[in-house]
Parts: structure tokens; C-alpha cells; sequence
């Protein structure tokens, strides 16, 4: 699959995150497994690691179940999850001479082009959310209705600052994180060890998925298989659009708007 040809940059010489300046680097040893795994199975284990900090403030606080009670907040101390992945990748791409700008490549917000590409990606990345919808659902619970623990994943009911926190500076952080953690970061250089775009595509989709098991945490098999299923193809779906435009900004786009209205959707006005 021919994905894309040699990205430049305005000087005329391969941009930083290109094919090509990857293979180089995977030649050169500066690229390795390492990195990319990092990278992508550190993104979970943070988010159990920000969500047990929130459990702590519980515990001082003497809930009687302060695991439960911190998983409504995962829109706030998510981002102490995103602050890990950024410093994974400050050290990762580092060792290539990037920088984490570098991993978003090209943004064209002239006439708004990046704005209306990214809303109409919308008409691709959602059908593959609903195809599996009750499917994912069946598996998981035996219904077509998953339970949706009221107050952890719908109806949570969070104070006016943290509302306003979520929709505003918790958007605006994870969002690009989390498109520069699995697209930017961790695919092309999966596709570049592997030298094939459906094994990369694949392994990341995967991983991908496997995170938003753990968005929030809640210890029952049946909400995280549910989860995983309901995500992958999606996921899938979006790492080909990365590798057909090699540009993340409007990817950016429709990961916004979709992440805006899962938190419209949990939030209890």
C-alpha cells in the first residue's frame, strides 16, 4: 500500500516525521521497538497511575470507596496521564533531533482547511463507531444496551469548575497528546520496523483500543472487554486516515469534537 510519497518541509529536504527520515533512523539503530511500545503501553498504566493519585485524595478525605468515587473525575486527572506521554516522547524523539511539534507535521488553517477536512472525517471515523455499537455490547454483556454505571460513565456529576475544566483545558491537552501518542508518535515508526502498513496499523489500532478500556478504570471485565470491542475499529480507522494524509491537525479536528461530546454526554448539567 502506497500511503504517501516524500513529505518536504520548505526548505526542500524530507520533513522531520517523514517515511523516509524514519527508515533512516530505523537503519541507524536511533529508532528501535523500544520507543513505540513505551510510548503506547506507558498511556494506560499513567492513567491508572493519575487515577489512584485521584483515589488518594479520597482516602484522605475518608470515602468508604475512593476508587469508585474518583472514576466520575477522569476529565480532570486525566492529564497527569498525558503529561507522562509527553515526557516519553520529549525522550524518545529526542534521540532523533525532533521535537514534539514535529510529530503534528504540516497545519493548514488557511480558509479554514484543516477546520472543515477534520469535521469531515467525521462521516468516515463515526459509521465505525455505531457498526459496533450492539455487537461489542452483546459480547460484553449479552445485550445490546451497555451498563453504563450511572455516575461513573453517564450522568457523572462533577462541581462547576471541573465541568468547565473538562471542557476547556482538559480538551485542549488530551486530545492532541493522545493523537500524537499513537498517530504522530508510535505508527509510523511501527510501520517503519515493520516495513508494513496493516501489521502497524494493527498493533496500534490495538493498543489504542486497549486504552480506552482503562478510561475510566473500573475493575469489571464486562465494561472493559465492552470497551475495547467498541473501540477497535474505529481506532483502525483512523491510523489508515493518518497514513493516507500524514498530517495529524485534522485528525486533531475530529478528535476534538468527538471527545467534546463524550463529555457532553457523561456530564449531569
Amino acid at each position: 500500500m502506497q500511503t504517501t510519497t516524500t513529505i518536504l518541509d520548505a526548505a526542500g529536504a524530507p520533513a522531520a516525521n517523514s517515511r523516509s527520515e524514519i527508515a533512516r533512523h530505523v537503519a541507524s539503530g536511533q529508532i528501535t521497538w523500544l520507543g513505540p511500545f513505551t510510548v503506547v503501553l506507558g498511556r494506560p498504566v499513567f492513567f491508572v497511575l493519575a487515577q489512584a493519585v485521584a483515589a488518594g485524595i479520597f482516602v484522605l478525605r475518608h470515602d468508604p470507596a475512593p476508587w469508585r468515587a474518583a472514576a466520575p473525575w477522569w476529565t480532570v486527572y486525566g492529564n497527569l496521564a498525558d503529561l507522562g506521554c509527553l515526557a516519553l516522547m520529549i525522550h524518545f524523539t529526542r534521540r532523533e533531533g525532533l521535537r514534539l511539534r514535529d510529530l503534528v507535521g504540516r497545519i493548514r488553517w488557511r480558509w479554514g482547511l484543516d477546520l472543515f477536512i477534520g469535521i469531515g472525517l467525521l462521516l468516515v471515523v463515526f459509521p465505525a463507531f455505531d457498526v459496533v455499537a450492539k455487537p461489542s455490547s452483546l459480547i460484553a454483556f449479552g445485550s445490546p444496551h451497555p451498563y453504563l454505571y450511572p455516575g461513573l460513565l453517564a450522568g457523572r456529576a462533577l462541581p462547576l469548575w471541573a465541568m468547565i475544566y473538562s471542557l476547556s483545558v482538559w480538551l485542549l491537552i488530551w486530545t492532541p497528546t493522545e493523537e500524537m501518542t499513537y498517530q504522530g508518535y508510535a505508527l509510523p515508526r511501527v510501520h517503519g520496523l515493520t516495513g508494513r502498513w496493516w501489521m502497524a496499523v494493527l498493533l496500534v489500532s490495538f493498543c489504542w483500543a486497549l486504552q480506552h478500556s482503562f478510561i475510566p478504570v473500573i475493575l469489571d471485565w464486562h465494561y472493559m472487554a465492552w470497551r475495547f470491542l467498541a473501540f477497535w475499529p474505529a481506532m483502525a480507522v483512523m491510523t489508515l486516515l493518518y497514513l493516507w494524509l500524514r498530517r495529524l491537525a485534522p485528525l486533531i479536528v475530529t478528535h476534538w469534537i468527538l471527545d467534546f461530546t463524550a463529555v457532553l454526554l457523561t456530564l449531569k448539567f
